[in-house]
């Protein structure tokens, strides 16, 4: 996990909490921080849909299930959650990609994701579509 003040997002400024209800993230502060032990490289600050997480589910990942034993409570479309950023980009690929918070998506999605993918994804700070 990256502890200091240069964790950035996408658009270059302080990396911003995804969420904290439901908590999420690799280390599960809020924020879709990365380091040397996430390999899923779990960055991408989404509000999920009804279609991404059938989707996710059909890929062998449920995120839908409630998973008490990993302290995972399920979700639900309008959720934010921190996704991995192949995932994404499969999601985006099959059509069913959901949007993106970019001051919470870490710059290391970058190296997966095209700026301007995730551009035409974003949402802006009251979750309306934001047309770039």
């Amino acid at each position: 996990m990256q502890s200091d003040q240069t964790t950035r997002n996408v658009i270059g400024s302080a990396l911003a909490p995804c969420s904290l209800q439901p908590l999420t993230g690799f280390f599960r502060t809020g924020c879709c921080e990365t380091g040397p032990h996430d390999i899923g490289l779990h960055v991408v600050c989404a509000q999920v849909t009804a279609e991404f997480l059938a989707f996710s589910r059909s890929r062998g990942n449920d995120l839908i299930t409630p998973r008490p034993e990993y302290n995972f409570p399920g979700l639900k479309p309008g959720d934010r959650w921190c996704l991995c950023a192949l995932r994404w980009l499969e999601a985006y690929e099959a059509g069913v990609a959901p949007p993106v918070i970019l001051a919470a998506t870490h710059e290391a999605a970058l190296k997966i994701i095209p700026r301007e993918v995730l551009l035409r994804y974003a949402l802006d700070v009251t979750g309306a579509d934001r047309t770039i």
